[in-house]
Formats: C-alpha cells, structure tokens, sequence
C-alpha cells in the first residue's frame, strides 16, 4: 500500500521508527517530515503536503502524528477529500469504525500518549479494515461535496 507519513517534532522519533517498519512490511512510503528534529517547528507545513498528496490519490492512506494528534488531524481535515480520525490511545474499537464507516483515509495519532508497539498495533488494524459503504458512503458523499 502506498502511505504517506508526515509529523513535527513530538512525533519525529515514533515517525522514523513506524517509516522503517512499515518498509519492513513491504509499503510504499513517501515521508513529508520533518526530518531533523526543531521543537519551533510547525505542523501545517508537514501535515498539508501529506494530506494533498493522499486526496490526490484515493488508492492511498496517510498516517501523521502529533503531540495529541488533534492539530494535524484538524489540518488535514482541512483539505477536501481527506477524512483524517484521530487516535490517541483508547477502545481500540474507535480505530475500526473510522475506517468502517467513514472511511478515514488518514490515521492521525497522538505520538504523547502511546508506545511504538501500540502504534504498531493500531495501524495494523487500519490498514487491515476495510469501508462497509452502504449507507456511509452517502454520508462520506456529502462531505466531499
């Protein structure tokens, strides 16, 4: 699967690490930082280009992290087409209906308040659980109006 990766600084260690072990999985990854770590870094100026890249491409998924993950979901919520859920450690079952029912197609994780191994875990299951469509897909319709 193609996956675009994109964070500041409070996510760039669990980024680096989540970029290599999803290569060890055989996905395609396209990072869009940040690279160096710079605690006045900005989200936006990561998260944008992350969030263009996967609206242009429907075949894609992004997944970006922040402290809280909800700066850069809201960011990426900004670009039409992006459907970005965040997740920041709680019923793992939040995770599967974002994609089962609104189709998220970026994972946005608060990089603060979970291990590598849990964000491993959860993007497992995001990546593995597939839209029910159905009713939701005229849902999902009208907010890319």
């Amino acid at each position: 699967m193609k996956i675009h990766l994109a964070t500041d600084h409070a996510g760039l260690e669990l980024k680096n690490a989540l970029k290599n072990h999803l290569i060890n999985k055989n996905h395609d990854i396209t990072d869009h930082g940040a690279y160096e770590y710079d605690a006045l870094d900005d989200y936006p100026d990561f998260i944008f280009p992350c969030a263009y890249a996967v609206a242009s491409d429907s075949s894609s998924r992004g997944i970006i992290l922040g402290g809280s993950g909800q700066g850069e979901a809201m960011a990426a919520n900004r670009i039409k087409g992006i459907r970005a859920a965040v997740f920041y450690n709680g019923p793992i079952e939040i995770v599967k209906l974002s994609r089962e029912h609104n189709d998220a197609n970026i994972l946005s994780l608060g990089a603060r308040f979970m291990s590598e191994k849990e964000i491993y875990d959860v993007i497992e299951i995001w990546l593995n659980v597939s839209f029910d469509g159905g009713r939701h897909k005229r849902r999902i319709e009208k907010l890319d109006r």
